[in-house]
């Protein structure tokens, strides 16, 4: 096998269409309540097969570096990749539109019952369900790390755990020391 054709990605089984683009992150906007993280990464790799774990692992981290929401990030540069401008304007579409329309009515909402002892318990018993559905999808992104030989990747994990959780260290200066260095690490064992 020549060095080119390793080099480039598989062909995509399917090239989804702007109405599925736009249809399947709709679905995906609809049911993440507490991240959409977890179901955006479920309908890439487990269902529909759009990406390998590797391939949806290597794109958000590109994500987390863009300005902006990293999965909003993800939409945009998923459906670009897949329809081009239109199809990031069509995933981003049904990825939003609803979303923004519910956060207004309940934008109002709060602002006139927020005080009530009642919605205080609720948003409690949401943000743990949200904290555990994070959890959840950390552990299945961090599989593919794990898997095979083990190599720089979870020690670049740990050391950015150490630094930010347990040291706190300021987020921009062990991005500023990881990033470089994590690059680094990868280019040198894949060489």
């Amino acid at each position: 096998m020549s060095e080119s054709a390793a080099a480039s990605p598989a062909p995509f089984p399917h090239v989804p269409t702007h109405a599925e683009l736009f249809f399947a992150f709709f679905k995906v906007s609809i049911s993440g309540f507490g991240g959409t993280l977890p179901w955006t990464r479920r309908m890439f790799v487990e269902e529909k097969r759009w990406m390998t774990a590797e391939e949806f692992n290597d794109a958000y981290a590109v994500c987390q570096f863009l300005p902006g929401p990293n999965i909003v990030n993800l939409t945009s540069v998923f459906g670009a990749r897949m329809r081009g401008a239109t199809g990031a304007l069509a995933a981003w579409a049904g990825f939003l539109g609803l979303p923004f329309v519910l956060m207004v009515v309940v934008g109002m909402l709060y602002a006139r019952y927020g005080d009530a002892e009642a919605l205080r318990r609720i948003l409690g018993g949401v943000a743990a369900a949200a904290a555990g559905v994070m959890i959840s999808t950390v552990t299945r992104m961090a599989e593919p790390l794990f898997r095979g030989r083990i190599g720089a990747a979870p020690f670049v994990v740990l050391a950015t755990i150490a630094a930010i959780g347990i040291m706190r260290w300021p987020l921009v200066w062990v991005m500023a020391v990881l990033v470089p260095s994590s690059i680094a690490i990868a280019w040198w064992t894949r060489r």
